[in-house]
C-alpha cells in the first residue's frame, strides 16, 4: 500500500539487537518489519547520509568521507560542505519531478546548507571576528529559525557534539520537526538523530551508557510518531534506519606518523605548534573512524607510501588507484590510497611526534581545522576544557567494511508491503520512498 506521507530517520548505531530494548520501535517493528540493512562503504556519516538519501554509492555521488581535500586549493573541508558537492539528485528532487505536492523537509543530516528541499533546518553556528560562536540554524526558509528559536530555544550546540553531547540535542530536532510538521506538513521528512553515536564510541557498544542511550532514543522517537498524528500526519510510512553499527576498539593506528617518520610528511611550524603543510607535503591521510583517504602529491610516491602504511599491523588493507573500485571508492576526490583498518582498531588524525608541538586546534573542540575525525573531543576535560591527546580512550568506531551480520544496522518500516528481500542496502531506501509515492 502506499501512504500519504513518509519519513526516513537515520539512526547511527542502531542495531537489530538493541531494537528489543526500545519499546516505540519494537512495537513498530511487530506491527510492520525488521530487516537487516548493510551500509555502503565507507560507513560513516556524511557517505551514508548521501547514499540512503540519493540511492547511489560514494563513486556516483561523491561523497567519499566525513570531509574532502581540495587538491587545487590545498584545502581540507571536515564537515563544512554544502550541498551543491553532492553529485547525484536527492529524493526530494526525483519527488518534485513526478508531483509538485511531494514537499520535502531535511532536518539535520549533513550537507544540507543549500539543499533543493521545500524546508529545511541544521545546525550553522555564527563564527564571529573574536573566534567565539553565536548559535543559529541554517532554515528554509530563512525565517522558520527564528520562529523555532522564539518557541524552542535556541539549538543545543553544546549538547550535539562534545563533552556535554546528550539526549536534548535529539529531542531538539524532534520538536523543531514536529513544529515544521504542523505548519508545513511536508509529505517526505528526511530526519537525524544522533544520541545513539556518543556513549557507543565512548564508553562502548555494549556499556551500560550506551543502553541507557537506547532508552532515551526510544522514548523521544514516540515523540516524534505522536508528535506527528497531533500535527495531523496520520497516514505516515515510518522507515527508522540505522546507519552503521559501532563496534569495539581496542587500539589505534596513527598513520601519519608513519609517514612523518619515513620523511613522507612535512609540516609547518606556527605560533601555536606544527602544522600539516598541505601544499607541499608529499603525502597525507585524512583519518575517518576505521578508514582513510591517502593524499599522495607526486604519482612516483605512490609505492613507497603503501609500502609505508602496508608495515603497519593495525592496517588491514592498503587499496592503491584502480584496487579502490572494489569498494566504491574509485573516485577523483578519494586519495590516490585508501586504507582501512584492522577491525579492532581505528585511525587517529595525529601527526606530530611530540605532545608539546601539537597544534592549538588539538587540545579544542574544531572539527573543521583537523585533518579528520577526532572522537577525543568528547572526552575534554571540564575544568581546564583541553580534549585529551590520548586516542585510546575511544572504546567504539566505525568505518569498516560491513562484511558480516555484526556490522549490518537494522530498518525497521510501519509496513511491511514496501519491503521486500531477507535483506537490504542503505542505497535501496530510495526506492522505498519512492515505491510509497508510486513513482516507478
Amino acid at each position: 500500500m502506499s501512504h500519504r506521507s513518509a519519513a526516513l530517520v537515520s539512526i547511527p548505531g542502531l542495531r537489530a539487537q538493541d531494537i528489543a530494548q526500545m519499546p516505540t520501535l519494537s512495537r513498530l517493528a511487530g506491527e510492520g518489519s525488521q530487516i537487516p540493512l548493510v551500509p555502503s562503504f565507507p560507513p560513516v556519516t556524511c557517505p551514508v547520509q548521501i547514499s540512503m538519501s540519493t540511492g547511489v554509492d560514494p563513486s556516483e555521488h561523491g561523497v567519499i568521507a566525513n570531509g574532502f581535500y581540495w587538491r587545487d586549493k590545498h584545502q581540507v573541508e571536515m564537515w563544512t560542505a554544502w550541498n551543491e558537492v553532492i553529485q547525484a539528485p536527492r529524493i526530494w528532487d526525483r519527488l518534485r519531478e513526478h508531483d509538485e505536492e511531494l514537499t520535502s523537509a531535511v532536518w539535520f543530516p549533513l550537507l544540507t546548507k543549500g539543499t533543493s528541499s521545500d524546508y529545511a533546518c541544521t545546525f550553522a553556528p555564527i563564527h564571529n571576528p573574536d573566534g567565539s560562536e553565536s548559535l543559529w540554524c541554517y532554515t528554509k526558509p530563512t525565517e522558520l529559525y527564528g520562529e523555532l528559536r522564539d518557541e524552542l530555544g535556541h539549538f543545543p550546540l553544546k549538547h550535539f557534539w562534545g563533552p556535554l553531547a546528550n539526549i536534548k540535542s535529539s529531542a531538539w530536532i524532534i520538536d523543531s520537526a514536529i513544529v515544521a510538521a504542523q505548519k508545513y506538513a511536508p509529505r517526505f521528512y528526511f530526519i537525524y538523530l544522533p544520541h545513539l553515536d556518543y556513549a557507543a564510541q565512548k564508553f562502548g557498544p555494549n556499556s551500560p551508557e550506551a543502553k541507557q542511550a537506547l532508552v532515551d532514543l526510544d522514548a523521544e522517537l514516540e515523540k516524534l510518531i505522536s508528535g506527528f498524528e497531533q500535527a495531523g500526519l496520520k497516514d505516515v510510512l515510518w522507515l527508522f534506519a540505522g546507519e552503521y553499527a559501532i563496534t569495539e576498539v581496542d587500539a589505534v593506528s596513527y598513520p601519519n606518523r608513519l609517514l612523518r617518520e619515513a620523511g613522507l610528511l612535512t609540516v609547518e611550524t606556527k605560533d601555536d605548534g606544527e602544522w600539516i603543510d598541505f601544499a607541499n607535503t608529499p603525502a597525507w591521510v585524512l583519518a575517518d573512524h576505521q578508514f582513510g583517504h591517502v593524499f599522495v602529491k607526486e604519482a612516483g610516491n605512490i609505492e613507497k607510501v603503501a609500502e609505508v602504511l602496508r608495515a603497519d599491523p593495525l592496517i588491514e588493507q592498503v587499496l592503491v588507484g584502480a584496487e579502490r573500485a572494489s569498494l566504491n571508492l574509485d573516485h577523483e576526490r578519494s586519495g590516490e590510497i585508501v586504507i582501512i583498518s584492522k577491525p579492532n582498531a581505528w585511525f587517529a588524525y595525529y601527526y606530530w611526534l611530540d605532545d608539546n608541538k601539537a597544534p592549538g586546534f588539538a587540545r579544542t573542540i574544531d572539527i573543521h581545522r583537523k585533518p579528520g575525525y577526532d572522537p577525543c573531543e568528547m572526552f575534554i576535560n571540564m575544568p581546564s576544557m583541553q580534549t585529551p591527546l590520548d586516542a585510546t580512550l575511544v572504546k567504539g568506531s566505525h568505518g569498516y567494511p560491513a562484511d558480516s551480520p555484526a556490522r549490518e544496522t537494522v530498518l525497521i518500516s510501519s509496513d511491511a508491503s514496501l519491503i521486500s528481500g531477507d535483506r537490504i542496502r542503505d542505497v535501496d531506501l530510495a526506492e522505498i520512498v519512492y515505491k510509497n509515492f508510486g513513482i516507478e
